[in-house]
């Protein structure tokens, strides 16, 4: 029979392939769900709570003070800090958007803290541990009311459908303005120190650019861990310019930003101090303190918006939907009533610089980020070996180039020639994120 046969087979059906990642920055070693291997899980996650404390000291030595207090008082709020930052990094990385992202002090909050310090009502006060005590309180009190516009906004779902409609080039402006005006306090404070800060910027450009094409081997070790062999080549730099006398006739400034052991830290810190609610007293609530901390928070809601998106490319991660982003938002907004609690004289968001350290290390992993912030909670019993690894000013100059970083990483990316306008967005908007990181640091440093 002409053209005989059975009759057509039918159509092979299609097998299903799984949802494409879309958005995603190549030559990323360790995804979010993707840990490292034990060991080097620990290193990283040391390297990461090495650059939160060295950003997080930079705080109570601004503000102690001018709040009256003296070493004792810092070093309580810096071991603080560091506790409600573990505790916030944990919460954001298991219920809020459960990516790689650290929380930390944010200096977002610095202008309005200030302005609370310089306030008339605490002028009176003759007492500098009193005065110290009851501006403490006032910050709690500010910082307790600020924590409901994140947690409402967030939980509601409200930044929910802010987001939405919120193109990265529209904030921006925002997050460089925020910068930019505390990038003038920044590098005064840098050349105070310039013969230890410039070694401890080039060691770290030359471990983490040069170090890897010159010695390539299987495992990448000198660009993923150059802030450790940095920081630690810097301090013993620094600690042997100490002991060898080379300050022995500089000037009081000199000697306290360059010396090893000017801080006065280590006398005025107890081995085992656990941080408990409320330490400072019962917080104090004034209306227009806490609208003017409602204000720093919503430029700390908009700058940690940013940093998500960032750190949800960093990680290897899918565009973060905006209810994650939402819900992550109401989860740092109990990260700033956690603050307010304990006192710790400043307001939480996500870390630019740690953000930076994931692109440096191509290590987005959210375990490491989970160690580092064990290492924050847990690491209370050598506060006085900690304290004498961290305090000189050397090992805060790490985080100052690290978000510049990544501007190398972005323009060595093989990125489709030809952009979609959402992807041309986000890529305008993590090279402005990358100098933001900088311009925020530098303002204690």
């Amino acid at each position: 029979m002409a053209g005989g046969g059975g009759p057509a087979p039918p159509p092979k059906q299609e097998e299903l392939q799984p949802h494409p990642s879309k958005d995603q920055l190549p030559n990323i070693a360790y995804c979010i769900t993707s840990p490292p291997p034990w060991p080097e899980a620990i290193l990283l996650g040391f390297q990461h709570y090495l650059v939160m404390l060295g950003t997080t000291v930079l705080i109570p030595t601004t503000l102690v003070p001018q709040m009256g207090g003296r070493n004792e008082e810092k070093a309580k709020m810096i071991q603080t800090l560091l506790f409600v930052a573990g505790l916030n990094t944990f919460s954001q990385t298991l219920f809020g958007t459960r990516l790689p992202a650290v929380i930390g002090g944010s200096y977002s909050y610095l202008p309005t803290t200030i302005s609370i310090v310089l306030a008339g009502r605490y002028s009176t006060i003759v007492d500098p541990v009193e005065k110290f005590e009851k501006i403490m309180r006032g910050i709690q009190g500010a910082l307790i009311v600020a924590s409901t516009l994140q947690i409402v906004v967030g939980f509601s779902g409200l930044w929910r459908n802010v987001a939405r409609f919120l193109s990265p080039l529209s904030t921006v402006p925002l997050v460089a303005l925020t910068g930019f005006g505390l990038y003038e306090f920044g590098f005064p404070l840098l050349a105070k120190c310039v013969e230890i800060g410039l070694p401890q910027i080039i060691f770290l450009l030359i471990f983490s650019q040069y170090m890897p094409h010159l010695i390539r081997g299987e495992r990448a070790i000198f660009d993923r861990f150059a802030v450790i062999f940095s920081v630690v080549i810097v301090w013993i730099y620094a600690h042997l310019l100490t002991v060898s006398g080379a300050y022995k006739n500089a000037g009081p400034t000199t000697q306290t930003s360059c010396r090893t052991d000017r801080a006065g830290i280590i006398g005025a810190s107890p081995w085992i101090r656990v941080p408990y609610p409320f330490q400072w007293g019962a917080p104090t609530f004034d209306a227009g303190e806490a609208f003017a901390m409602m204000a720093a928070s919503f430029v700390a809601l908009v700058e940690s918006t940013g940093a998500f998106i960032a750190v949800s490319r960093y990680a290897s991660a899918t565009p973060i939907p905006p209810s994650i982003l939402s819900r992550g938002v109401g989860w740092q907004g109990v990260g700033i009533l956690f603050s307010g609690i304990f006192g710790t004289g400043s307001g939480s968001s996500v870390s630019v610089e740690n953000a930076g350290l994931l692109a440096l290390t191509r290590v987005g992993s959210r375990r490491v980020v989970q160690i580092s912030a064990g290492f924050m909670i847990f690491f209370l019993h050598s506060w006085k070996i900690r304290s004498y690894f961290c305090f000189n000013s050397s090992s805060n100059y790490g985080s100052f180039i690290l978000p510049f970083l990544c501007l190398r990483w972005f323009r060595r990316s093989q990125f489709p020639p030809v952009l979609q306008p959402k992807q041309l967005q986000n890529e305008v908007y993590s090279w402005v994120l990358c100098f933001h990181g900088p311009l925020n640091t530098t303002i204690l440093q």
